[in-house]
């Protein structure tokens, strides 16, 4: 007796892919009067002078400038907070900041979508950011995300970074030759 298999290419995107993304979008994150929260209740952030819809969609555009799935939306949240923080007392970066996410607003829809945050595809997104990468915007986001996301003990755990060495005597005897991956 013999059995013919037959390979069936992979689908390109999985059925549980799909709902991810769908629900990432639609379900991530609460905005309030004042207030932006994960959907499961688990963090919130208090904005001072942004909007709270302002808020939401730089926490997605601060995950799709830098995407980790590991990372929860509290963690963006706290690197963008100091925007909001700083926003309250300068009137032209908090223009700038509402003037940019109208504009980035804006193209969603010209590109056939409700806003940026109601961008279902990561891959769209990203088409709209790549538009205005050069603003100051942009820049103003993604440089501010260098230091306030990358900077969070809780973020270095993720990453498996122990922190700064100096003080606890160097990596010299402490795991300079215990790298396994190279």
């Amino acid at each position: 007796m013999t059995v013919n298999i037959v390979s069936m290419p992979a689908p390109a995107l999985t059925r549980r892919q799909l709902l991810k993304r769908s629900l990432a979008v639609s379900a991530g994150l609460v905005v309030g009067s004042g207030f932006l929260a994960g959907s499961s209740g688990a963090w919130a952030v208090e904005v001072k002078a942004l909007t709270p819809a302002t808020m939401a969609t730089l926490v997605q555009m601060a995950r799709d400038i830098y995407p980790h799935d590991r990372f929860e939306d509290a963690l963006y949240a706290a690197a963008l907070k100091g925007h909001d923080e700083n926003a309250a007392k300068d009137d032209a970066l908090k223009a700038m900041l509402e003037d940019g996410v109208a504009a980035l607003n804006k193209s969603a829809e010209a590109a056939g979508n409700d806003s940026y945050l109601a961008t279902g595809w990561e891959i769209d997104r990203l088409a709209l950011l790549k538009e205005i990468e050069s603003t100051e915007f942009f820049q103003t986001i993604r440089g501010g995300l260098v230091v306030g996301l990358y900077n969070q003990p809780a973020v270095w755990d993720k990453l498996g970074y122990e922190g700064s060495s100096f003080e606890k005597g160097g990596y010299i005897n402490r795991g300079f030759s215990d790298i396994t991956w190279l």
